[in-house]
């Protein structure tokens, strides 16, 4: 590992390289720590510093890390991003922004989502799973869980009409890299005559849980297991004191409708860009923090992703 530290005013400012996840990968990356919290530096136009973790750390001083890193250029950061922590969603700082929309569901009581937030139709699909054999409970992360999961990705290179991030994973390689974040999640799966049919995972932030992963097999789809599933994670959100259960963002595309079914709303965040350098500033004023999805018209972001899940089908034939 290849470290640079510095020590101005009390600061303490460690740049290094780290091997993170994008998109189910190990990537090596630039990572900064500024008094013990770590960032991650992403590469390409502009270069983005983002909290490694935003879904569990909580920023203590935006304000700190934007003046560090103005006085620490080995950073090498353009635009310094974080999202105002969630249920907060009033803007509390004077730099530009984007709304992300979170999907975000009320847990204070599992007979409340049943009763008010799910239709008759949805509530019946979960009682046929468990009327077709489908099991759901919760398990430990162990060989037995992993395997499962290795099971399930492997079924299919592609997922929502796009290249599956851990498709190809062996049990070994997903016992590795989901380790590190089992300290603050629980998991649950289905099972079919005792085979995983998918699983479950739910951390935990004190006032709200949320979903880590969540998938099932496709021969077992039409069971309703995903749905099950989610069951299981509100009523685990409830038991643990969680006041709601967020999935992700929202988007627009097939998943949020499933989010939809299962009682989810999107909830307005601002996410804050802030310019470090120069080039950061002209990212900003060209919209390029957006990338090329985020400067489209909606509609024709909608339409590439048809044209590109119809070539990945024919690809995978």
């Amino acid at each position: 590992m290849t470290s640079t530290i510095a020590e101005q005013s009390s600061t303490s400012c460690q740049v290094y390289e780290k091997e993170i996840l994008v998109e189910g990968r190990p990537t090596r990356l630039p990572c900064v720590n500024i008094d013990g919290e770590l960032f991650t530096v992403f590469d390409g136009f502009p270069r983005i510093m983002t909290p490694e973790d935003e879904w569990e750390d909580r920023l203590r001083s935006p304000e700190h890390v934007i003046e560090t890193s103005a006085s620490h250029p080995e950073i090498k950061a353009d635009i310094f991003s974080f999202w105002q922590e969630w249920p907060s969603s009033e803007c509390r700082y004077p730099y530009p922004y984007d709304w992300e929309e979170l999907a975000v569901v009320p847990t204070t009581s599992y007979d409340d989502w049943w009763n008010k937030k799910l239709k008759s139709r949805v509530r019946n699909k979960v009682r046929k799973c468990e009327k077709s054999g489908v099991v759901i409970r919760e398990s430990e992360f162990d060989e037995e869980f992993a395997s499962g999961v290795a099971a399930i990705f492997n079924e299919s290179p592609i997922r929502q009409g796009r290249p599956f991030w851990h498709y190809g994973k062996s049990a070994e390689t997903i016992r590795r890299q989901f380790s590190r974040y089992m300290w603050r999640e629980r998991v649950a799966a289905a099972y079919v005559d005792d085979v995983m049919a998918g699983f479950i995972m739910v951390g935990n932030k004190g006032k709200f849980g949320y979903i880590g992963q969540i998938l099932s097999k496709i021969e077992d789809r039409e069971r309703g297991v995903n749905v099950a599933l989610m069951a299981k994670a509100v009523e685990m959100c409830a038991e643990q004191g969680n006041e709601f259960l967020v999935y992700g963002f929202w988007g627009d595309s097939s998943l949020a409708e499933f989010k939809r079914r299962c009682g989810f709303e999107p909830a307005r965040v601002p996410r804050y860009f802030v310019p470090l350098t120069r080039a950061g500033s002209l990212a900003l004023k060209i919209q390029a923090h957006r990338g090329i999805s985020g400067v489209l018209p909606a509609p024709v972001v909608r339409a590439l992703k048809r044209v590109r899940a119809s070539a990945y089908a024919l690809r995978n034939r």
